[in-house]
């Protein structure tokens, strides 16, 4: 599972607001950004992390460690 750092990092990353979020997600911005300001995993249903981990991955992040230790995103090399 992601951690809500990991969600603000890999949007930082990517330079996405949180409508380019909402639009790779389909999900809705005021979710997105209640999900954001959570501490470690989102209490969301894991289709919800899933939808946003898939889209972060497909525009090119890796997500690193374990939501224990070491949670952290990179930006792939093409």
């Amino acid at each position: 599972m992601i951690t809500s750092d990991q969600i603000r990092a890999a949007r930082a990353l990517l330079r996405w607001s949180g409508k380019d979020l909402a639009e790779k997600t389909g999900l809705g911005f005021s979710t997105l950004m209640r999900l954001e300001v959570l501490e470690g995993v989102p209490g969301a249903q894991a289709k919800t992390l899933e939808a946003i981990q898939k889209a972060f991955e497909e525009a090119g992040i890796e997500f690193i460690g374990t939501p224990e230790d070491g949670p952290g995103v990179r930006l792939r090399k093409n």
